[in-house]
């Protein structure tokens, strides 16, 4: 699992410079998490770490340029993505 976080944060990086290592992490781990968790409510069958690892690829994709835009937005998540004392790399 590590790799592929790794991977993905480093993804994410490419797309948003805002963003310091730490909190690429944290969205990646927190975007992992909310998938399957989404996934496994809506009543879905696992379908693996692969198609997870798709899905947040995707999401970074599609959204990874303005994703630290979200915590000023959501509450829920703002004090896991406040950066303020981060090294933006």
């Amino acid at each position: 699992m590590e790799e592929t976080f790794q991977k993905l944060t480093e993804r994410l990086l490419e797309k948003n410079s805002r963003l310091s290592v730490a909190r690429a992490r944290t969205w990646v781990e927190l975007l992992w998490e909310d998938f399957e968790t989404s996934y496994a409510k809506a009543g879905y069958d696992y379908r693996g770490k692969d198609f997870t690892e798709k899905m947040v690829t995707q999401l970074i994709d599609s959204y990874g340029t303005n994703i630290h835009e979200f915590a000023a937005r959501n509450p829920k998540y703002k004090h896991l993505l406040d950066d303020s004392s981060d090294t933006v790399h």
